[in-house]
């Protein structure tokens, strides 16, 4: 399985460990998106993590259309053995980011 060579992964303990704040620096740092995993909805080792990053990013995802980065950050839920579906998922995010071009704000 494969996925495209430029995408970076960031391990964390659990998606609700990932802030707004971070996914705001890695597109500042000039990252043209940010794609968010989590665990399946109701299989969270910590419970409710991944329901909070959901509603966190969909907030973030709606202030970022105000400003002109729509769609350049997205959450998926999707467990540790779906390895063919990440990469499937990385690869549509990274074709659908080509298609935006770099981050503007780099």
């Amino acid at each position: 399985m494969k996925y495209p060579p430029n995408v970076r992964i960031i391990h964390v303990p659990c998606s609700g460990k990932v802030d707004q704040i971070y996914i705001l620096k890695a597109l500042e740092m000039g990252a043209d998106g940010v794609l968010v995993t989590g665990c399946m909805e109701g299989q969270c080792h910590y419970l409710t993590g991944n329901y909070y990053t959901r509603d966190r990013v969909e907030r973030l995802k709606r202030d970022l259309e105000k400003v002109g980065l729509g769609g350049r950050v997205d959450m998926f839920m999707m467990s540790a053995a779906m390895g063919r579906e990440f990469a499937d998922t990385a690869t549509r995010f990274t074709e659908k980011i080509r298609e935006l071009g770099p981050n503007p704000y780099k």
